[in-house]
């Protein structure tokens, strides 16, 4: 509209500079005409192409907004395709992790079919040089109370220390407080397990002088010491250490949990 109204103008005075000339062309004699004829053409048409080219400049300036316009809406509505692309995705990722994770339940169940379990998730780690525990999402309106023993699909994780409504502080095996009473698979010996957090390892003492330890030997709980159960899997051998003192020997026990990437675990409530 605005371009409309410029070119109108501009078409008003144009007709008012013909008029002006016609008026003085009527008093002008005929001899010369001719004369102001050429002074007319040499002016009116300069003016003419002059309007010309700048209706056309103006209908094309008018089309090129036009287009930029509708560039411009498309670009928004591309921005919010995209924006609903990524939070379906989103959606997606969450709800691979949630499968993923009832997977790991699935199995974990399946493992353990011989203990009622509860299954839990970490929601926090509180991992120093002087401990080595995690909250998990499930609490006292679950069922869980302290001392209940933790695990996972390799094997042993540790106990809860305490319980909220609706989450609980689990202490692990490598935390350097915790004490388990295990047994060396092969030769039915037993030992004292504490943790060491410098290389997230155990440290097997209290190993009768007699005991033939071999490396690689499988280690799990003794059922004695009445917090762990039977037969849980702790970890492997993988270092023997005989000291001049005999009765210092000891032996370093390798988890079979990978604590470093832990995420899903189950809590034996029975």
């Amino acid at each position: 509209m605005y371009n409309n109204k410029k070119g109108g103008k501009i078409g008003i005075i144009i007709t008012v500079v013909i008029l002006i000339l016609l008026v003085i062309l009527s008093n002008t004699k005929l001899s010369n005409i001719s004369y102001l004829g050429n002074a007319i053409n040499t002016i009116v048409m300069p003016i003419q192409n002059g309007y010309t080219y700048l209706k056309n400049k103006i209908a094309g300036n008018s089309s090129f907004f036009t287009n930029i316009e509708t560039l411009s809406t498309e670009n928004d509505q591309l921005k919010q395709e995209n924006s609903e692309l990524e939070q379906k995705l989103r959606e997606l990722e969450i709800i691979k992790a949630e499968n993923l994770t009832l997977k790991e339940y699935l199995k974990l169940t399946e493992k353990y079919t011989s203990y009622t379990t509860i299954p839990a998730y970490i929601i926090n780690k509180d991992t120093s040089n002087y401990s080595d525990i995690f909250v998990i999402n499930v609490g006292s309106d679950d069922g869980i109370k302290e001392n209940m023993t933790v695990i996972a699909d390799k094997g042993l994780v540790g106990h809860v220390v305490s319980v909220t409504k609706n989450t609980a502080k689990v202490q692990t095996i490598i935390d350097p407080s915790s004490a388990i009473s295990v047994t060396f698979q092969s030769t039915g010996d037993n030992a004292i397990c504490k943790g060491t957090l410098e290389s997230k390892t155990l440290k097997a003492t209290y190993i009768s002088t007699s005991a033939e330890i071999l490396e690689n030997d499988i280690v799990e709980t003794s059922g004695m010491g009445g917090m762990y159960q039977k037969g849980i899997m702790i970890g492997t051998v993988s270092k023997i250490e005989n000291t001049k003192n005999i009765t210092d020997k000891y032996a370093i026990i390798k988890p079979a949990v990978d604590f470093g990437k832990l995420e899903t675990v189950l809590v034996i409530i029975k």
